[in-house]
């Protein structure tokens, strides 16, 4: 098992597209009761926007990409770096790759690393996801 899970680093998926709508940022503002007039005109981007981008970007799920038993999965942390604005408008390109993968106390862990690039090819923001997978 542990061989199998060792040979996923550097396993990469997929790259996709996401543009920031002002409807999204919206959305966001309404769900999580954060009523600041900039965000529900969709003219700033709200800080915890870039798992709206994940949600709704992405082609699927990385668990099944790579292969775990989703019924075994859970998430297990997830922390952003950011490097530069997201901007309404915005296009924003994310790649992943599975930057570390171990074994420890019966559970598999999986670290993905994702980066944004805006439309200028700029680096915005690092992500670094922790999925467990237990045995």
């Amino acid at each position: 098992m542990a061989a199998q899970l060792e040979e996923k680093i550097g396993m990469k998926t997929e790259s996709y597209t996401f543009k920031v709508e002002k409807g999204k940022i919206k959305e966001l503002a309404l769900a999580i009761g954060d009523l600041k007039e900039e965000y529900l005109n969709g003219e700033c981007v709200l800080p915890t926007f870039p798992t709206v981008i994940e949600f709704w970007g992405g082609q699927g799920s990385f668990s099944n990409h790579l292969g775990l038993n989703v019924k075994k999965v859970l998430h297990g942390e997830q922390e952003y770096e950011y490097l530069g604005e997201i901007k309404p408008g915005d296009e924003i390109t994310v790649s992943a790759v599975v930057e570390d993968a171990y074994t420890k106390a019966k559970m598999n862990f999986v670290i993905l690393k994702k980066e944004f690039f805006n439309q200028h090819g700029e680096r915005v923001l690092i992500c670094r996801q922790t999925i467990i997978e237990r045995h």
